[in-house]
């Protein structure tokens, strides 16, 4: 590790644990509470892309992140100045060969498209005539990550030992090794290839979305074509007949739904910045370096949960939920079933200029975490990337309604499910399971009964209780474990240099 880096991960994490512990005194909470958040989303941004992902996903966690922090943390932005063109030239020597040269007519080096702490990003003529993207890995940027793995890696063990109540329900390693499993993503761009081929596929049952083509790609070369138009944000809602509009944003939210329930692997980021659309060309979903998988279970209860809420049963939303997730000893399930019963009805007939179908998902995690009900952490990643798309949709058709939405393409995806489910190999793997089960079930029987006789029986039981589990302590704890370990690094790296 350099010693460069040691000392802005040591100095950003340190000013960020003063400036957690100068805000716990004064008058009025809610702008120390502000200027906090402020401070934890410029220390991330700071320390670059693998900070970046962990605010991203804390984003996701209204059950023990602030609001203001959510709020900033939604402001999380990867830019950097540009660097010089020269900087990128010895990657594309390494990945493409001496002659890199030959594959490209013409490269807008004065003009890079975008610039990232991780990549940057170019318009390009190829050999051939077609204009494309090219994004070029940064020099050193795989180490500076992995010792920023290594980093939180020990800030979570440390947290998870002080606070097992906390990590029983929201389970800190796993949200750990989502946020890593996300930047293998953007490391390796042949892994970001392979998700959008798998957009591609999947996008490819609607006539209005389009996922740019892979044209050339190596671990830290991509090349793919050009999204045609601009920003969703961007866009004039008066220059795309209605009908035009309204079926661009039904398509992007029914290829959401079919990606959840049917394809479970989905974009984890389409906020407006990732989606472009032009008049007559459709809309454009770029940028596939962050998804997310769902298996087949998992995916079968969220499409539970989301048609319990259009159809406003609170009561069976609830049930669904707790269905997902693992209710700890302490859990109050009557409770949280208070709390999503009074919940759904403000979401079922919402339109998306009312109501944000995402944002009740992320309120729905924030009960079943303070009731202690724990949750996969790819939840709430699905209920962020939902609100993102609503978000991006809100740009152009506003009075879409998400719920009425899922109905129309209910009928399609329940039809392609029981196509699924009655498959040759599900069958077979029913067959097994009821085989497996008939001859455990008796084992298991023959066993209670023997430890009854003898008197050895055990039922264990986890009486942990959830101290405070609801407060921002967690998070304030985490901002100062990792200072503490970025200065132990920073010790560490001074010691070994005055070493003979």
């Amino acid at each position: 590790m350099s010693e460069a880096r040691v000392r802005l991960l040591a100095a950003t994490l340190g000013r960020l644990a003063l400036h957690a512990a100068g805000n716990s005194v004064g008058r009025d909470p809610v702008p120390r509470r502000e200027r906090h958040a402020r401070a934890v989303r410029e220390a991330f941004e700071r320390l670059g892309p693998l900070y970046i992902k962990v605010g991203q996903v804390l984003s996701t966690r209204p059950d023990f992140v602030s609001a203001e922090t959510i709020e900033e943390l939604g402001k999380l932005h990867d830019r950097v100045p540009a660097s010089p063109f020269a900087d990128f030239e010895p990657v594309l020597a390494d990945e493409l060969g001496p002659d890199w040269h030959r594959h490209f007519r013409h490269i807008d080096t004065e003009h890079p498209l975008g610039s990232a702490s991780l990549a940057q990003v170019y318009r390009v003529t190829l050999a051939g005539g077609r204009v494309a993207a090219m994004k070029v890995q940064r020099p050193g940027i795989r180490s500076i990550i992995r010792t920023d793995m290594a980093v939180l890696r020990r800030a979570a063990q440390v947290l998870v030992t002080a606070k097992p109540a906390f990590n029983a329900v929201v389970d800190v390693h796993a949200i750990l090794d989502l946020v890593f499993d996300a930047v293998a993503g953007e490391l390796d761009f042949t892994v970001e290839a392979r998700n959008m081929d798998a957009g591609r596929r999947q996008a490819e049952a609607f006539d209005t979305l389009t996922v740019p083509e892979v044209l050339l790609v190596t671990p830290r070369v991509l090349v793919q074509s050009m999204a045609e138009g601009r920003s969703i944000r961007d866009a004039a809602r008066a220059e795309f007949p209605r009908d035009e509009r309204v079926a661009i944003a039904h398509d992007l939210l029914a290829f959401m739904y079919r990606s959840y329930f049917l394809g479970r692997l989905f974009h984890a980021d389409p906020h407006p910045g990732n989606i472009f659309v032009h008049p007559g060309r459709g809309a454009f979903l770029i940028d596939w370096g962050m998804v997310c998988r769902l298996d087949r279970p998992m995916s079968l209860k969220l499409a539970l949960t989301l048609v319990n809420i259009v159809e406003n049963d609170g009561d069976g939303t609830a049930k669904a939920w707790v269905e997902m997730g693992k209710p700890t000893q302490w859990a109050d399930i009557g409770g949280f079933t208070c709390d999503v019963a009074a919940l759904v009805p403000k979401a079922s007939t919402a339109s998306l200029d009312e109501l944000n179908f995402g944002i009740t998902l992320t309120t729905v995690l924030r009960h079943s975490t303070r009731r202690g009900i724990k949750i996969s952490p790819v939840i709430p990643m699905l209920g962020k990337s939902f609100a993102n798309m609503e978000g991006s949709i809100r740009c152009l058709a506003p009075e879409l309604s998400a719920a009425e939405v899922l109905r129309a393409e209910l009928a399609d995806v329940m039809v392609d499910l029981t196509c699924e489910t009655l498959s040759e190999p599900a069958l077979a793997r029913g067959v097994l399971e009821l085989l497996l089960t008939a001859g455990g079930s008796y084992n298991q029987a023959r066993g209670i009964l023997r430890d009854l006789s003898n008197r050895e029986l055990q039922i264990p039981v986890d009486n942990m209780r959830p101290a405070q589990l609801t407060r921002r302590t967690p998070a304030k704890m985490l901002y100062g474990t990792l200072a503490g370990v970025g200065g132990a690094l920073l010790w560490r790296h001074r010691r070994r240099l005055i070493e003979p």
